[in-house]
């Protein structure tokens, strides 16, 4: 095993946002970024372990990174770092954690922290977090009603509560992990990650 940090990449088309993330991690991991989609890809090998990444950038978007990152089979952790709402949608793309801006500096580097600590579990305990991040995001930004209508929610609730019965003793034992009950914990109450609210630490931004 490598003793150099975790390597993350910064993948945003807005370089001055771009380069203040790589700052607020720069301290705790390797970063490399990206001001766009295709250079994204480039920048993209098998040494990369988390991914935050724009949805809307010119040229390559971020979803179509997102696909390719899957496509490649590369054993990474993918945030989505967006301006964009999220939407029904988002159940069919294979991300980790979604965080919508404007993002503070601790909300960042916990969300990194995060996806490292699920990397170290199998692939069907990273699946069950990846899906409930995305019930907790969009218990979160919808009301009743459109949750009851979705038949995206209702197919990724059946899978949560799937993935919870086959991994039944995988997860009884996770559960005795500290770290592993806080996320999940979070995941379970609905709760969005703890802010910063200082302006020196959070970023706005249109994209």
């Amino acid at each position: 095993m490598s003793d150099e940090p975790p390597l993350v990449l910064v993948v945003e088309d807005e370089p001055d946002l771009a380069d203040l993330y790589a700052a607020w991690l720069g301290s705790d991991y390797r970063v490399r970024t990206a001001y766009g989609g295709r250079e994204a890809l480039d920048q993209l090998d098998d040494e990369v372990d988390v991914v935050l990444l724009d949805r809307r950038m010119p040229g390559l978007s971020g979803d179509e990174v997102l696909v390719t990152v899957r496509d490649r089979d590369i054993d990474c952790r993918v945030a989505m770092v967006t301006a964009v709402e999220p939407d029904f949608d988002i159940v069919a793309m294979g991300f980790d954690d979604y965080l919508v801006k404007p993002v503070t500096k601790e909300t960042l580097r916990e969300t990194v922290d995060d996806l490292l600590e699920r990397s170290q579990y199998d692939a069907g305990v990273q699946e069950l977090f990846a899906l409930s991040s995305k019930k907790a995001l969009l218990e979160t930004e919808k009301g009743q009603s459109a949750l009851a209508d979705s038949d995206e929610y209702q197919e990724l609730s059946d899978r949560i509560v799937e993935l919870q019965s086959e991994l039944d003793t995988a997860v009884s034992s996770l559960e005795e992990h500290e770290d592993f009950e806080r996320m999940f914990r979070e995941f379970e109450d609905g709760e969005a990650p703890d802010e910063d609210d200082t302006a020196d630490d959070t970023v706005d931004t249109d994209e």
